[in-house]
């Protein structure tokens, strides 16, 4: 059975940091792309990070680009999002999602961030 289970969430406040954590099990994720979304209510799911299965190559949206960093541990299974300097729009549930070489795709079911002024 496939699992993503995100952790690390919470709220905030104004250049805090949090780490956030998914752990997955059920199929072979050292061979699956790694990413974290974030979704805002009214607004469309937006891709944050990124990065390869063998953790060799991220990339960021511009938006968190210098603020948070991707990083994978394949012997657990586990894909991280370190996040610092929080600024208030970063406010968003994020989501862990795992990519194959053939397309098949897996979602956790999100974790709740909250930065406040």
């Amino acid at each position: 059975q496939v699992q993503l289970v995100e952790s690390g969430g919470g709220l905030v406040q104004s250049g805090g940091s949090l780490r956030l954590a998914c752990a997955t099990s059920g199929f072979s994720f050292r061979t699956y792309a790694a990413r974290w979304y974030r979704q805002s209510p009214g607004k469309e799911r937006e891709l944050v990070a990124a990065i390869t299965p063998t953790g060799g190559s991220t990339n960021y949206a511009d938006s968190v680009k210098g603020r948070f960093t991707i990083s994978r541990d394949n012997a657990k299974s586990t894909v991280y999002l370190q996040m610092n300097r929080l600024k208030p729009e970063d406010t968003a549930v994020y989501y862990c999602n795992t990519l194959s070489a053939d397309g098949r795709k897996y979602w956790g079911q999100g974790t709740q961030v909250t930065v406040s002024s």
